[in-house]
Formats: C-alpha cells, structure tokens, sequence
C-alpha cells in the first residue's frame, strides 16, 4: 500500500498499517490529532513532515528517510524497535525513548532529554543538541557524533563512542564497561563514579574530572585546564603533555609529561597506593 503526498491532521490518521510506503505526506492541521502512525509494521516513511505529537509510538521494521519533525512534535518515538533514521530533523522534545535497535545516520537533532533508556542504538554522522541526552542507555555504537548539551551518558552501559566531540558538562556520571576512542571531551566533572570507563586518545578539558571512578584507563590522551583530577579514583592513566593538577587519587598509577600540583590530603598520604609520574620533574 502507497500513501502518497497526503495530509494528515486527524487522530490516529494511518493507525497500524503494514507494508506500506508513506512519502511525501504532511502530519498537521487544526484537527490537532495524535498517533498517527502508531502500531505500524515494516513500512517506509520518506519525504514527510511531522507538527503533531506522538507520530511513531510501537512501530516494528521502519524505514525513516528525509524526515522533518517540528518542535511540536513531542515524543516522536517510543517503544519502537528496528528503526532507521536517514538524513531527518528531529527537533521535539523526548523525540527518543525507550526502543530497540534503533540507527540514526546523518541527522540533525535538536530535543532535550533525547534518547532516554534505548537498547542497541547505532549513531553515525549526526549532530545533537540536547539536555538529558541517552539516560540509562545500553549497548550504544556511535560513531561521529557532535553534541552540545549538559548531563549526557548517564548510567549508560557497555557501549562504545569513535571520532566524537562533546561538549557537555557531567558527561558519563555512573557509566560502566564505556570505551571512547579518538574524540573531543570538553566539559565539567567528566565521568563521576563511572565503572570502567575507558578514553584511548582522547582530548580532555575541563574543571575537576573524573573523581571517584573504579577501573578507569587513559591511554595517551591530552588534557587541558584539567584541575583536580581524579579525586578518589582507581586509575591507570597515560597523558601526552600536562596535567594542571592531581587531587587524593586512591590506586593505579598516572603517568604525564607534566603535572601542575599533586594534592594529597592528610588522610590520603598514608593510604593512598597511587603511583604518581611526573616526566618534567
């Protein structure tokens, strides 16, 4: 079935179609309906414009290509599962929440708290910006990724970022069994009480990162106006250039070119196993 340049105000306009192509239609009108695809199978969505709520809520096998969802597109899509977003603007809140294998490639978002509570999402190429983005997320694969927000990654799970720029402040707080590899990572309190967190030749800024993590590894990474850095954290860490300042680290050791300040506390300096190396000094 062909659903071709149409428009589409009423509730529940195309409920649970199946094998089906949607191109070229337009969700609006006074009509101010909701759920206009909602339990849909294995259908093709191109060329469309979303301005009404909820449009793709327990859609199973979609295909979402050129796609434009305004920010009155609110919660956009939930409780989907294999999804594949091309080259589409969504911009309404909470446009993500709660699905299962779900890839987005080339598409510009702009939806506070997206992404909340996913299972095997795939990001390739896309830019973000949001507040609350992929809380409690698991199995992740993102690669190319830009985002500009705040409280992003947190409690997120076994999932694996390449080639990323964040800027973002309290960025994987909680996270466990993370890999991020040759990215940008600009913001505050980096990776509070993470869990094996691991940053392989990553660029690092930022006041006071990476305090109180267990398992944590820097492998030939940079940090810049990176100040009372790893505060009560078990770390193995090898930084190319300078770090500003180290404070109270508990285990593992950290290796740089050179570090500002070593801060131990008094009830630090007789139990903390840390080895600490200074390459200038």
């Amino acid at each position: 079935m062909k659903y071709e340049n149409k428009t589409y105000g009423e509730e529940r306009a195309l409920y649970g179609i199946k094998d089906s192509k949607v191109i070229g239609c337009i969700f609006d009108g006074e009509e101010d309906g909701e759920s206009a695809l909602k339990e849909c199978r294995n259908i093709e969505v191109e060329n469309c414009y979303f301005n009404l709520r909820y449009p793709l809520w327990h859609v199973d096998d979609a295909k979402i290509k050129k796609a434009e969802m305004t920010e009155k597109c609110r919660a956009a899509l939930w409780y989907d599962s294999d999804i594949r977003i091309e080259s589409s603007k969504l911009n309404g809140i909470k446009a993500l929440r709660e699905c299962e294998g779900v890839t987005l490639s080339e598409c510009e978002i702009n939806s506070e708290e997206f992404g909340w509570r996913c299972r095997g999402l795939y990001v390739e190429n896309c830019t973000l910006n949001s507040q609350y983005p992929f809380f409690e997320c698991k199995d992740m694969n993102v690669d190319g990724l830009s985002l500009t927000g705040k409280y992003s990654f947190q409690y997120i799970e076994n999932s694996t970022f390449r080639n990323c720029v964040f800027k973002t402040k309290d960025a994987f707080w909680h996270a466990k069994n993370v890999t991020v590899y040759d990215s940008v990572i600009a913001g505050e309190y980096l990776a509070w009480y993470s869990e094996n967190l691991r940053l392989v030749r990553c660029k690092i800024s930022g006041t006071q990162p990476l305090c109180y993590c267990k398992g944590l590894v820097l492998e030939d990474c940079e940090m810049e106006g990176t100040d009372l850095s790893f505060e009560r954290s078990d770390v193995r860490a090898t930084v190319i250039g300078s770090i500003d300042s180290v404070k109270n680290p508990v285990s593992g050791f950290i290796r740089a070119d050179g570090i500002g300040e070593v801060i131990l506390e008094e009830e630090f300096k007789d139990v903390s196993v840390c080895k600490i190396e200074d390459f200038c000094h």
